[in-house]
Formats: C-alpha cells, sequence, structure tokens
C-alpha cells in the first residue's frame, strides 16, 4: 500500500506536470475533438528497448481512447517515442516525446479527447490509460501503465483517468522498466526520468 501522502503527490504530478509529462501542442483545441469511430482491433504490441509489452483494448468500455490510441499507433507516432517517467511505487508514462542529445523533444499531438474516466474500468496493476493535464479533457498522445492498483486515480477523483486496456504479456518487462535509476531532470523536484532511455521502437496492431 502506497501511503497516503505518496499518492497525493503522485496523482498531483500526474495532473499538474506539463513540462515533461504532457504532449505540447502547437494550438490546443477549445473543445475536445470529435468521438473517432473505434475499431475491432483487439491488441496492439509495444517493441521496447526493454522487451515486448503486448495491451489487450476494450473498445467496448472505453471506444474514444481505443480508437485515439490506435490513430497514433497506426500513423507510428509512437515509434521513437520514450517512456520518460518511472515511478516504482505508481506507474510508468510515454508516448508523447523522444530524445535528442539526452533531452526531451515533444511529438506533435493531435487534438484532446473526452475524458472516459466513467468507464467503470478501474487503475488497477496492469492497465493503461491516459495521461492527461488538470483539464479533464485534454488527452492528446500520451499514456500510462499502472504498476499498482490506483485507487486515487478512478472516478470520481478529478473526473478520472481513463483506463482504456490492460497489459496481457510483458507485465515482466514493465516491471523492468519501474525499477531503472533514475535522475531529477532540469526544472522538476521529481525523480522520475530514467538515466538510461527506454525506447519504444515500434507500436503495431497485433492481427
Amino acid at each position: 500500500m502506497i501511503p497516503l501522502m505518496k499518492r497525493r503527490l503522485a496523482l498531483f504530478t500526474l495532473a499538474l506536470f506539463p513540462a515533461i509529462a504532457f504532449c505540447e501542442p502547437a494550438k490546443v483545441a477549445e473543445k475536445p475533438a470529435a468521438p473517432p469511430t473505434a475499431t475491432k482491433v483487439a491488441k496492439v504490441r509495444l517493441k521496447t528497448t526493454q522487451g515486448d509489452i503486448v495491451i489487450e483494448l476494450n473498445s467496448e468500455k472505453a471506444p474514444i481512447s481505443v480508437a485515439n490510441f490506435l490513430g497514433y499507433v497506426k500513423k507510428k507516432h509512437y515509434d521513437g517515442t520514450v517512456f520518460h517517467r518511472l515511478m516504482p511505487t505508481f506507474m510508468i508514462q510515454g508516448g508523447g516525446f523522444t530524445l535528442s542529445e539526452g533531452k526531451l523533444v515533444p511529438k506533435t499531438p493531435d487534438a484532446p479527447i473526452k475524458n472516459e474516466g466513467q468507464n467503470g474500468l478501474k487503475n488497477l496493476r496492469g492497465t493503461i490509460a491516459m495521461a492527461r493535464t488538470g483539464i479533464i479533457d485534454s488527452a492528446t498522445c500520451q499514456f500510462f501503465i499502472n504498476v499498482v492498483d490506483n485507487e486515487g486515480l478512478d472516478y470520481p477523483n478529478n473526473g478520472g483517468y481513463a483506463v482504456f486496456g490492460k497489459v496481457v504479456e510483458g507485465m515482466d518487462v514493465v516491471d523492468k522498466i519501474k525499477d531503472m535509476e533514475t535522475e531529477t531532470p532540469p526544472g522538476s523536484r521529481e525523480k522520475s526520468f530514467p538515466l538510461k532511455p527506454v525506447v519504444i521502437t515500434s507500436a503495431t496492431v497485433v492481427e
């Protein structure tokens, strides 16, 4: 069980840490984009420099988030991005940045989507959810994988963080990543930036 203070700090930084935690679009839409159409595709494989992670998507409970995620997968947005926040008692987060000379370079995301935090799916260990700012309908390209049960991220807390799938293969890889050595990046008070880059070399639909 994570101490209450650590849970509160983790939730605060997840919602309010735009410097490295979230995509920085050139223009942020004033309203969420229209809900895209989800497909029946069930799984996505993330090939990383630490091993493969296979995610089973839940288009029934989270059609908007799943369609959004698959859109980024199909246009190769995630290829070459990194897991830039590793918190061993909370989650690992990625999908929004590449690395250049050791510095994070944001990738341009699509318009924000409507938050599906009320879909009934819980932020349990092994689930994948949309990362966002403190604005409820602000999720774009970034996601996180819960490495513990994070009930503090579930609705009605701050609108809830939308879970849209779960890891079905490679949870050992997720655990390896969460336990990697980290440092505190410039401008941050959070010791979560991996010393050794964890790169998503490709994200592909499992046929």
